[in-house]
């Protein structure tokens, strides 16, 4: 029997600074949550961080991925044109998109619909993986994900600060990060996704 799924719609956008930290945004206009925002940090020492905007939203993100710190803080993200705007707690990031890449043009060749089933993301995971990328993976709370990509943009500049101090200028995204299934090109990137997560069948005897 099918596992109960949800279904998230957004942008995911990842990047390096000079400082060593590195950042994973996820935005959500549509989710079963509502619209929200949730940042991942890795900070230089390996510390994996999540910034959610309730606990609700913090404690799904918890249970689909690893974090050493979770905290509830405010997240707001704001989107003109190709500027966009993140702020989460002590956290402010602000970069700009370029245009679409070859491969974005290249995804935007797949239907939506097409492009969020899992038997199309599973096959697309051997080839996403030739490049350090991943469209699937599991969590130890049985939480199973699927990545559907559907366009892409290169970030071609910004700046982040934390605590207010200044994590230097952009970078990759390397090392890459580790918080689980979650992955995102080693190249500052805008990913438009539908993330499919699949979660426990909590029947009697499943």
């Amino acid at each position: 029997m099918t596992r109960p799924r949800l279904r998230f719609d957004g942008w995911i956008a990842g990047v390096g600074t000079a400082s060593g930290t590195r950042l994973v945004l996820g935005h959500w206009p549509r989710s079963p949550f509502g619209p929200f925002g949730d940042v991942m940090m890795e900070h230089p020492d390996g510390t994996r961080r999540l910034l959610a905007p309730t606990e609700r939203v913090a404690d799904f993100v918890a249970a689909t991925y690893r974090f050493d710190d979770v905290d509830i803080k405010p997240v707001t993200v704001e989107r003109v044109g190709a500027h966009w705007t993140v702020t989460a707690g002590p956290l402010l990031w602000r970069f700009t998109t370029g245009p679409r890449t070859a491969l974005g043009r290249l995804l935007r060749w797949v239907p939506s619909a097409f492009a969020a089933r899992p038997l199309w993301i599973r096959c697309a995971d051997l080839p996403a993986r030739a490049v350090g990328l991943r469209t699937l993976g599991d969590s130890p709370s049985g939480h199973r994900s699927f990545y559907g990509a559907r366009d892409l943009h290169r970030i071609t500049g910004g700046e982040a600060r934390w605590q207010a101090t200044d994590l230097g200028p952009l970078a990759g995204v390397e090392p890459p990060v580790r918080f689980g299934s979650v992955s995102v090109p080693p190249r500052p990137s805008l990913v438009r996704i539908t993330t499919i997560v699949e979660l426990p069948d909590t029947r009697p005897g499943a």
